[in-house]
């Protein structure tokens, strides 16, 4: 068998809180480990290529190479970040003794070509010790432990036994080995071996054989684990198991068809603990991933970069020679318009490898465009916090929607989430409280972008909500005011006009009976009666003024308002912009009533000596616009009910309704008051409603 045995994949110890000082130690010793690795397998490969070619090894890498050279390296990566986690340091102890072996395997073949047999034999048994602990750790117990640290089942420790003692077996054999033929032997001269053992020469082939099948089959098998692992596992679990199985499924493919295939396996052997870093990050089993994304990133882009930088340097030179300056300038403007776009498509390859489809940014906005399309708003709310809660991977999701009073929990928030205020156009609707990240965990970075992702189709249904909750509202109150306004005429036809008929009908009677007795006391019943019927005739009056006031009927709506201009007080005068005949009936009653409580409050309030109404129409809204030379907007006051009928009239129409200091017109003038409500016409209604004080609030209203 070829050299070393070739490493596995990490998973996730059960850390907890370390001291600081194990925490330095680890860290420390794993980058040592490193750097010591890395230079033994340079120095090692540097010295083998430099010996005499009938004293070159064959073939010229092997696995140890690639082990040496990555798998230390990733395993002090993941100390720095798990220092308790065992498969990295069975990554960093096997890959150093894999240098181990290159180095001495480069030593000893160095002092054999220089004639100093002797020690090139003590070497070749440093060479094997190497040789047996890379294969014990990379070999054998890396695949058993991958991913979580532990077997994948008590009965698998038989399998890690016996391929440990296989492996040291072997070792120990290699170690004690009977000198072999010169005839049979690779190099020009045997190098002898200080501990030989000739009693074994008999025996030596045979137990060559049957270590090799067995150490195989141990390998075989533990690869095999994974396949246990990845049946009985959950479909998180069998994506993460994947990637490790198929990096040892191909490297002993590679080893089992001999040293051929020598190149390949010492390629693949590399990249193995690359596949299982992505592994790690793609499932966030140690909260590494920013660190990688960023890597991979930065590295892409300066070799890509890098590459386009040069190649257009190197063309526009050959096209453009003697311009140096101009090939320089052509390549780095290339080279810039290749960057963003570059990084853009790095990093969303980087976050498919790491995160899959299902943590995408485009993936997430598609499913919660999906559930806003096919939902109602009420039920959208908890759809959408269902795909957020799901898309980020934390432990709970809280939605609260403005004043409506909705509150969507999924999952638990826990006493400290992270709060994102939900903002409509520039108008707040509510927030949306984020738990800590779950065990399905992303980077922070790629946690921002899902969470601005999300944020726009919260806030969306967050709106939809409190649109819908206003429309109840206002439902509400137009269903409570028309039972309201039921109830008072049917005690006004009830209790006074009912009655007042009813009375008039008993005078009938009785002046009927009494008309041929008593003429003259039937002519008193009957003007009586005549009295009667006035009083009747005014409540019924007063009846319909109540729903509708007569004059807008009569008089049209300026001249109406016309007429309340010519109720006592200051004087008042009315002016028209557009054509104010053929309003929608709602909006002439609300432009009148809004007129007709402003001017209540300048004859009572405002201590004016002169006001203005204008009423402007155009085509998407009727203007009433009224203004005095009162005294103005006092510092403070409470809204009394005839800002609050104002507001509400306005309200009623989705119109909006503006009370604010007017400017003053004179040397004796106050500074004034003006209210000016907008009321759309059908079909037209602004988003604004209500009404706002500006500046301070009005005079002391009704």
């Amino acid at each position: 068998m070829a050299a070393n045995v070739c490493p596995g994949e990490g998973g996730e110890p059960g850390a907890g809180r370390m001291d600081a000082r194990w925490v330095a130690w680890a860290r420390g010793v794993s980058a040592v480990l490193a750097v010591l690795s890395v230079s033994l397998t340079v120095a090692g490969t540097a010295i083998q290529l430099s010996v005499p070619k009938e004293w070159a090894p064959w073939p010229p890498t092997a696995p140890d190479h690639g082990a040496g050279l990555t798998f230390p390296l990733i395993g002090a990566f993941l100390i720095a970040y798990r220092p308790r986690l065992k498969l990295a340091w069975l990554m960093c102890v096997g890959g150093l003794a894999c240098a181990v072996n290159v180095m001495t395997t480069g030593l000893q073949l160095m002092q054999a070509s220089a004639g100093d047999l002797e020690s090139a034999g003590w070497l070749r048994i440093l060479a094997v010790a190497g040789w047996t602990v890379g294969g014990c750790t990379l070999g054998i117990l890396m695949p058993l432990l991958s991913p979580d640290d532990r077997l994948p089942s008590r009965r698998w420790l038989p399998v890690a036994i016996a391929g440990v003692a296989a492996t040291v077996i072997d070792g120990v054999r290699n170690i004690v080995r009977p000198t072999p033929p010169a005839s049979t032997y690779r190099w020009p001269e045997v190098i002898p071996n200080p501990l030989a053992i000739e009693a074994l020469a008999p025996y030596h082939t045979a137990l060559v054989r049957s270590l090799a099948l067995l150490i195989n089959a141990c390998v075989v098998l533990a690869v095999l684990s994974l396949l246990v692992r990845l049946r009985h596992a959950a479909s998180a679990a069998r994506r993460q198991i994947a990637w490790p199985l198929i990096a040892f499924v191909i490297y002993t493919l590679f080893l089992l068809l001999g040293g051929d295939y020598w190149l390949p396996v010492t390629i693949w052997t590399g990249l193995i603990p690359v596949a299982i870093a992505f592994a790690v990050l793609r499932y966030r089993l140690y909260g590494i991933d920013t660190v990688i994304s960023r890597t991979v990133i930065a590295t892409g882009l300066i070799v890509a970069v890098g590459a386009v930088y040069f190649g257009t340097g190197a063309l526009a030179a050959l096209l453009v020679s003697g311009y140096d300056q101009v090939a320089g300038l052509t390549a780095a403007l290339v080279a810039g318009a290749f960057f963003q776009p570059l990084r853009t498509r790095l990093r969303r390859l980087t976050d498919v490898m790491l995160y899959g489809k299902h943590g995408r940014p485009e993936e997430l906005a598609r499913r919660l465009a999906r559930e806003v399309a096919e939902t109602e708003p009420v039920n959208a709310l908890a759809a959408v916090t269902a795909v957020v809660h799901d898309g980020l991977g934390v432990t709970g999701v809280v939605v609260e929607v403005g004043t409506a009073g909705m509150r969507v929990e999924l999952g638990v928030a826990g006493p400290d989430p992270r709060v994102v205020p939900l903002v409509w156009h520039g108008e707040p609707v509510g927030r949306m409280l984020i738990g800590p990240p779950g065990p399905r965990r992303f980077s922070v970075a790629y946690t921002e972008r899902l969470i601005g992702v999300a944020t726009l189709y919260v806030a969306d249904v967050a709106h939809a909500v409190l649109m819908v909750a206003d429309l109840q509202r206002s439902r509400e109150r137009i269903l409570s005011a028309r039972e309201e306004e039921r109830r008072r005429l049917r005690r006004d036809l009830h209790d006074g006009l009912g009655q007042a008929l009813t009375n008039m009908s008993m005078s009938l009677n009785m002046a009927r009976l009494r008309l041929r007795e008593a003429p003259s006391s039937a002519d008193r019943m009957l003007r009586d009666l005549r009295s009667s019927m006035e009083a009747v005739s005014q409540e019924v009056h007063e009846l319909v003024y109540g729903l509708r006031p007569p004059s807008l009927d009569d008089l049209g709506l300026l001249g109406a308002v016309r007429a309340l201009a010519a109720e006592p007080g200051p004087p008042v005068q009315v002016e028209a912009e557009g054509e104010t005949r053929d309003l929608p009936a709602a909006v002439e009653v609300a432009a009148y009533r809004i007129a007709q409580e402003a001017l209540t409050n300048v004859r009572k309030h405002a201590d004016a000596t002169w006001a203005t109404v204008t009423l402007a129409r155009s085509e998407h809204a009727l203007v009433v616009r009224v203004r005095d030379d009162g005294k103005g907007l006092p510092g403070h006051r409470r809204s009394g009910v005839g800002f609050a009928s104002m507001r509400e009239r306005a309200a009623e129409l989705s119109g909006t309704c503006l009370i604010t200091q007017a400017l003053a017109t004179g040397t004796d003038a106050g500074p004034g008051t003006q209210v000016e409500a907008m009321l759309p016409l059908s079909g037209n209604r602004p988003a604004g409603h209500g009404c706002s004080v500006l500046s301070t609030p009005t005079a002391a209203g009704p």
